[in-house]
C-alpha cells in the first residue's frame, strides 16, 4: 500500500499529466447531466454525447419525458446499451423529480438517490459537478487505478475503494482527483494495454513493475 508521501506523488504527477480533466459528458444544466450520467452506464461518453445532442434539444424539462410513450423515449436511445431500462427509469425519475422536488435536481446525496437509476456513484457525480460539492465517484477507471498503485487493496469493494480515497485524499482535492483518475485510467492506465513503460509513476506501481518484468522475460 502507498503511503502518504507516495500518494501525494501520485496526486501531484497526475494533476501535472492532466491539468485541464473533466467531465467529458457534454450537458447544460444539472438535469441534463442527470440524465446523460445516467445513460452513460455501460456505454461511452462519445456515445452518449451523440444521442444527448437530439435528446436534449427534443427534451428540455422532466414534463417533457414524461409526455412522451416509453416506446418513443426508447427509440430516441436506442443506439446506447440497456436502452429499455434507461428509458424506463428516466421517466420515472422525472415523475419522481416533480412529484416530489418540483421538477428540480435534489443537491443532497440522500436525495438524489431516491430518482430511479442513481446509485452512489451517479449521486457523486452530480453532487460534485452539478453542485461544486467534495466526493469521489469510482468507476471502472477510478477502480483500477487505485487497486493497480496500491492505494486500495484489490479484494476491496467499490464502496471501500471510495472510503479510502476518502481518507487518503484531502477533501477539497476530492473531485478533481477523481476527474484525473478517471483521465489517467481513460488514456494511459488503460485496462488491457496500459502504458506502464513510459508511466511516470512506474517507480511506485507494483502491478506496473510486475507487467515490465514479464515484457522482460
Amino acid at each position: 500500500m502507498l503511503n502518504k508521501k507516495e500518494i501525494r506523488f501520485v496526486l501531484d504527477t497526475m494533476g501535472e499529466m492532466y491539468p485541464d480533466a473533466d467531465i467529458e459528458l457534454e450537458f447544460d444544466n444539472t438535469f441534463e447531466l442527470v440524465i446523460a450520467v445516467l445513460l452513460s452506464a455501460q456505454a461511452t461518453d462519445v456515445s452518449v454525447n451523440k444521442v444527448t445532442k437530439t435528446l436534449f434539444t427534443k427534451y428540455k424539462t422532466p414534463e417533457d419525458y414524461l409526455a412522451v410513450p416509453l416506446e418513443e423515449l426508447q427509440d430516441d436511445i436506442r443506439s446506447l446499451g440497456l436502452w429499455r431500462n434507461k428509458a424506463k427509469n428516466i421517466q420515472k425519475l422525472c415523475k419522481t423529480l416533480v412529484e416530489e422536488f418540483d421538477g428540480k435536481v435534489p443537491s443532497e446525496r440522500k436525495n438524489l438517490e431516491k430518482l430511479a437509476g442513481v446509485g452512489r456513484k451517479t449521486a457523486n457525480v452530480v453532487m460534485s459537478v452539478g453542485f461544486n460539492k467534495p466526493a469521489i465517484a469510482v468507476d471502472t477507471h477510478v477502480e483500477r487505478v487505485a487497486k493497480r498503485l496500491g492505494i486500495c487493496r484489490w479484494k476491496d469493494n467499490v464502496n471501500q475503494v471510495e472510503q479510502t480515497l476518502m481518507k487518503k485524499i484531502p477533501e477539497e482535492e476530492w473531485s478533481v482527483t477523481h476527474h484525473r483518475m478517471i483521465f489517467f485510467g481513460r488514456y494511459h492506465c488503460k485496462a488491457r494495454n496500459p502504458n506502464c513503460s513510459e508511466c511516470p509513476l512506474l517507480s511506485i506501481c507494483r502491478e506496473g513493475k510486475k507487467r515490465i518484468r514479464k515484457l522482460e522475460k
